[in-house]
């Protein structure tokens, strides 16, 4: 099925114009006949519904996220702003703080300004989409699932977590620990069973349990849970961290006490931030953020558009980028 991206395409214009055509907005007549005749060619047919919808809509869409200083989340803005401004919409940047309740007026003020649309990574498993899906405007989750039947771009996190287990194993590590985010969020979860999978099919004698730590999704996060696994009566000899700010906490501590790498191995998924160490001396699972904005704003743009197929998920993997220092 045709889409407003195809149109454009075709026609040689922008998504925002072929908007405009089936809204009645005016343009030129030049591009108003481009755009219908490359409507015809493709068989393209606007949603009626989707278009009265419109009419009552601002050209300004949501992007919700969970803490606005993870520079994850801002790159993934960059390539959400960089589709909604080449469709001639604007992005409001709505910080939630990992708070529900904070997350939920944020949706409230959406539906209140008749914002066209939301892209949404929720601040946890009881986020309640329930109004703005009732409302008809599209909504489009990033990063993380949810129970909602709305279209989503997600990483492959067991994938992530998985391969950084398999470099540190081959770096001749074998108590690899893992820190991840807070446990009831499907992202730190489901790159734990990654982890998990490695360790326990290379090595099913080691204590996983003693070796895995669920925190939160920040610095301290990170620097709490590597000083207590560092505690242990046999401390980990290399440690998975679940996203970028737990690998810059994890780090922090292992430079303080003297151990960081190549003595005691570090794998991060995510781009590391910020560091004092050389970025070769850690392996990254790098994830492809912008990629994952882009893609959530052409889908959103497309329902936006009149796109009427099922709900679908987008899957996207990191590359990874093994540590270039001397092992143990």
């Amino acid at each position: 099925m045709a889409t407003i991206y195809d149109v454009a395409s075709r026609a040689g214009v922008s998504p925002a114009t072929v908007s405009r055509v089936f809204n009645g907005t005016s343009v030129s007549q030049e591009k108003a006949d481009a755009v219908r005749r490359a409507a015809s060619e493709l068989a393209f047919t606007p949603n009626r519904a989707a278009r009265n919808l419109r009419l009552q809509s601002s050209e300004v869409i949501a992007l919700v996220i969970p803490d606005i200083e993870n520079p994850y989340f801002t790159e993934m803005a960059r390539g959400v702003e960089d589709v909604a401004s080449e469709a001639g919409y604007s992005v409001v940047l709505c910080n939630s703080d990992s708070q529900v309740d904070k997350e939920a007026a944020y949706l409230r003020i959406a539906m209140a300004e008749h914002m066209s649309g939301v892209i949404i990574a929720t601040a946890d498993g009881t986020s309640d989409l329930d109004g703005i899906v009732a409302t008809g405007r599209p909504v489009v989750a990033v990063d993380r699932a949810t129970a909602y039947d709305i279209d989503g771009v997600v990483m492959a996190n067991r994938e992530a977590g998985s391969s950084a287990a398999k470099v540190l194993l081959d770096a001749g590590h074998r108590r690899i620990a893992y820190i991840g985010g807070p446990e009831h969020i499907d992202t730190a979860v489901e790159r734990a069973a990654g982890w998990r999978a490695v360790l326990t099919a290379a090595h099913p004698d080691l204590d996983l349990d003693e070796l895995e730590r669920f925190s939160t999704f920040r610095v301290d996060g990170g620097r709490d849970a590597m000083q207590e696994l560092l505690a242990l009566p046999e401390p980990p000899d290399a440690v998975v961290a679940g996203n970028n700010l737990i690998g810059v906490g994890a780090i922090q501590v292992l430079s303080e006490q003297g151990l960081t790498p190549p003595r005691i191995g570090v794998a991060v998924i995510g781009s590391l931030p910020f560091t004092t160490l050389s970025p070769t001396a850690v392996t990254v699972v790098r994830l492809p953020a912008r990629q994952m904005g882009v893609s959530a704003a052409r889908m959103l743009f497309e329902r936006i558009g009149g796109d009427r197929r099922p709900p679908r998920t987008v899957v996207l993997s990191g590359e990874v980028l093994p540590a270039r220092v001397a092992h143990r």
